[in-house]
């Protein structure tokens, strides 16, 4: 059932569309009292019908704020704040077990306040899709795959049988099981609908725009079908799940104007590498990017699929297309039925929402790309956005080499027990995964047809790289088998080692160990080649230093080149059988074989048959025995899933926010400190503080897991956070990985956080620019108000990490006036007091006085970054999970 407001502007209207009567809000009939919004962006026509449909006299939204929505035409930066409610909610497994702990302990919170736990449900539908723990164990045998996914339930038996009692316990609440597909490609191929439909109150039809958030920063993708979503952290998740609006500014819309069509042998991936760098030099942090011009007509839908995805690597809140016949060609591809087929078309119609190629609506701003002028890239080393041409690749690497890593030239040494040496630059890991490209047919086609034309030279994989594919949904399988490309691909190495994200999460898996201690042993700065989206450091691998992204067919052809030393356009792959150098071109597929491969072998029928009994799962989903209850009954010693401390002591009136007083830093950090870097998702060292506590809780090494797998247990939770291994405190110069200072002393962050609480010492973080960039890792916040972090003070942050601070209760500010850490000479002996909190508002200047380690003071000014009313009172309760918790127990 959906819930619908006043409808004071008379919108609502009737739409017949094969012989159902649907209502809807028409913008035709809003037009009549706040104007034409004929030239809106789509992005922003789908919240001005939110606010059109919820719009309840005032009380959370009123005519106001849908006309706000139209004056943004005039004057499209209005800052105006709305409240918005998203259709539905997605979730993957390392967010969502953490979403789903939450839950659990409110419903045991709100029986201590006299609440009724049944208030504790979704209220809009929660998908969630089991699939970020597989890790590529595995690899290059028949095997691989089975061996993997038995690894997968034995590790994570706990995390799964908590998820499955979620699923039996909690209403409006779907798991997928594990071995289906990646989120974001299931979200594409099935769930998302493009216009959603549901019963209201009264028990009528009613159809709405689909829209959803997500508690995975990719969950962007979905764009690329038209429907509206992005990602969020788990706590403003956990928030609209409960039916709490998600409290926002009309955002700006940056257009981006796309012409012509990709060149011959230009790949989706090379294409979306160049409208990440464009526009994270624009700078679109906070805003949505809507993609017009004739351009968008030469794209498929999964062309734009792999654009929409990528909009947290260019900083933007998401990267929107619009509905035309590709997308409901692509619906219909994958099975959806043809009455939604034709309700979507008629909605979009109706709303003017149908996408054409000549319309230019207003935007903040604008850019344009003639897409003939992409040409075949990588980006690399460490960030997305850093795009290379591929021919430069090996110059860039051997500059890095000498310039951040101090290398006059490459080293290389012998790996015993092998016949092999290994060297800087060597790719040691080459991986087709991750929601980017294998929701792609054409790159993945173009990567099988690699294998199979390198195949037939007589070419291999060097002996020192691990290869892997790991699928987005089991039609990609489908597919590649009845073409043929997949004995292709295994032949090369690239057997299947699962459906998840795999190495573009950091569950590559662990290295042979005699190339892991050589290039351990050695300072080796070893490669990695994927088809992902993220590629900062530390992430991929701990052995692995330099990651590059790469279309899937590059992927292949670098792990037969094995180097990213030398031109991969002008060095031989290697000889044929008559000693015939190979080039990249000799094997390169042209784009006809990739679109008649297409044609000839994915059908309808693959997608009905795959998604028919999509929540059934495998064998060993179907034997998890669990019971609904209505409360959890927590497992004690569990290291996976405990209840955590948020609602300790918790009242039903929150405290006076209090003043922060000689605070000592934490950390002072850098610019693009990225949630990998504060809540660290990979591998957990045995000597770190997590590791520690688990091998005090009888946890062997080798069962230790990830620390995304874990993120059920605070306790491992808050020692892993700033526990990355690249991490760079300037506190304590020249070392990486989570440490920090105490009294002179150096130590891991954690213990230092815990000798400062039992002093009753307040912390603060400060870092430099676009602090938080990365994936929506509610975990990066809530470690970081467990450590005993008051406050945060940056140069800027990345939309998501700032929102999750403050639905922990924790103050993010922002340096003004070009200040800076180092223009402030800030430093470890310093301390900081913020006074005045109890009456904080939205936006306020706020003085931050400083008292350096000789005795001298200081003040400078920043902005408070809580940006909206209803976050302030997310903040003065202590978090958004509080606010909710008091509110829903008081009703």
């Amino acid at each position: 059932m959906t819930q619908v407001g006043q409808d004071t502007l008379g919108t609502r209207s009737t739409l017949t569309v094969g012989g159902k009567d649907y209502a809807y809000y028409s913008f035709a009939k809003a037009a009549e009292t706040i104007g034409d919004v004929s030239k809106l962006p789509f992005s922003l026509k789908v919240l001005l019908e939110n606010m059109l449909r919820f719009e309840d006299g005032g009380f959370t939204v009123g005519k106001e704020h849908a006309q706000a929505i139209a004056d943004w035409q005039k004057n499209p930066a209005t800052g105006q704040e709305i409240q918005y409610r998203p259709a539905r909610v997605l979730l993957q497994d390392f967010t969502g077990v953490p979403c789903v702990v939450d839950l659990a302990a409110m419903r045991d919170a709100i029986a201590k306040l006299g609440g009724d736990t049944a208030k504790i449900n979704p209220q809009v539908p929660v998908n969630l899709v089991i699939d970020h723990s597989v890790m590529v164990d595995e690899f290059g045998h028949p095997k691989a795959f089975e061996k993997n996914v038995e690894l997968e339930y034995a590790r994570n038996a706990e995390r799964y049988d908590f998820l499955k009692w979620g699923s039996k316990s909690f209403e409006n609440f779907s798991a997928v099981p594990p071995g289906t597909g990646i989120c974001h490609q299931v979200n594409l191929e099935y769930i998302g609908k493009g216009v959603w439909s549901s019963e209201d109150q009264d028990g009528n039809l009613v159809a709405y725009p689909d829209t959803c958030v997500g508690t995975d920063s990719h969950t962007t993708m979905i764009n690329g079908l038209g429907v509206l979503g992005w990602g969020v952290g788990g706590i403003e998740a956990e928030a609209a799940m409960l039916g709490q609006p998600i409290s926002m500014l009309i955002p700006e819309v940056v257009g981006f104007k796309l012409t012509g069509a990709l060149a011959e042998g230009v790949t989706a991936t090379d294409l979306v590498l160049t409208c990440v760098q464009m526009l994270r030099e624009v700078g679109v942090v906070g805003r949505f990017v809507e993609f017009y011009g004739p351009g968008v007509s030469n794209l498929s839908l999964a062309d734009r699929a792999t654009i929409a995805n990528m909009a947290p690597e260019y900083g933007a809140t998401c990267g929107f297309f619009g509905i035309d016949d590709k997308t409901i060609d692509y619906m219909r591809l994958t099975g959806r039925d043809e009455h939604t087929l034709e309700l979507v078309e008629a909605y979009a119609r109706e709303q003017g929402m149908w996408f054409e190629p000549d319309n230019e609506p207003v935007f903040t701003k604008t850019l344009s790309l003639d897409m003939d002028s992409v040409v075949p890239s990588l980006a690399g080393p460490k960030r997305p956005q850093d795009k290379v041409a591929l021919p430069q690749v090996d110059e860039l690497f051997n500059s890095d080499l000498k310039s951040i890593y101090g290398k006059d030239a490459p080293l290389r040494v012998n790996v015993s027990e092998t016949d092999h040496d290994i060297g800087d630059g060597d790719v040691v890991i080459a991986a087709i995964t991750s929601c980017t490209n294998t929701s792609n047919p054409d790159v993945l086609i173009a990567a099988g047809l690699v294998a199979k034309k390198a195949r037939e030279k007589g070419l291999k994989p060097k002996p020192w790289v691990k290869t892997s594919l790991a699928p987005g949904s089991q039609v990609v399988t489908d597919y590649l088998v009845k073409s043929g490309l997949q004995d292709d691909l295994d032949a090369m190495g690239f057997d299947l080692v699962g459906y998840g994200c795999t190495t573009c999460i950091g569950n590559s898996g662990p290295l042979a160990p005699p190339i892991s201690k050589a290039i351990n042993g050695n300072d080796i700065v070893a490669a990695s080649v994927l088809s992902g989206n993220r590629n900062f450091e530390g992430r991929v691998s701990p052995d692995v230093r330099a990651n590059f992204l790469a279309s899937p067919p590059l992927v292949v052809a670098y792990s037969i080149l094995g180097t990213v030393t030398r031109d991969i356009t002008e060095t031989p792959l290697g000889q044929d059988s008559q000693g015939n150098d190979v080039m990249l071109a000799d094997v390169w597929p042209s784009n006809q074989e990739i679109a008649d491969h297409r044609a000839a072998n994915i059908d309808r029928q693959m997608f009905e048959s795959r998604y028919a009994n999509v929540y059934d799962g495998d064998e060993h989903w179907r034997a998890i025995q669990v019971e609904a209850s209505d409360t959890y009954r927590w497992q004690p010693g569990s290291t996976y899933v405990a209840s955590p401390p948020f609602f300790e002591d918790m009242s039903m009136t929150p405290a006076p926010v209090a003043d922060i007083v000689d605070a000592k830093p934490l950390a002072i950090l850098g610019d693009s400190t990225t949630t990998d870097h504060i809540s660290p998702a990979g591998s957990i060292k045995e000597d770190s503080p997590a590791g520690e506590y688990l091998k005090s809780h009888q946890v062997a090494k080798a069962d230790f897991n990830s620390y995304g797998s874990r993120r059920g247990n605070h306790d491992v939770m808050m020692r892993g956070t700033f526990a990355n291994i690249r991490i760079r405190n300037e506190m304590v110069p020249g070392v990486e990985g989570g440490v920090t200072t105490y009294g002179g002393k150096q130590m891991p962050i954690y213990d230092a956080a815990m000798k400062h609480k039992e002093d009753g010492t307040p912390l603060v973080v400060i870092a430099g620019k676009e602090y938080g960039t990365g994936s929506s890792r509610d975990w990066a916040a809530k470690g970081t108000i467990l450590l005993g972090v008051r406050a945060v003070i940056v140069e800027s942050y990345e939309r998501i990490h700032r929102s999750n601070l403050i639905g922990m209760g924790v103050l993010p500010l922002q340096f003004k006036d070009g200040d800076t850490r180092q223009s402030l000479g800030l430093g470890a002996d310093d301390t900081f007091s913020i006074h005045g909190l109890a009456d904080l508002t939205p936006g306020q200047d706020v003085e931050v006085e400083v008292t350096h380690g000789d005795g001298s003071k200081a003040n400078f000014t920043a902005q408070c970054r809580i940006d909206t009313a209803n976050e302030m009172e997310y903040y003065k309760n202590g978090g958004i999970l509080h606010y909710v918790l008091r509110k829903l127990a008081a009703d």
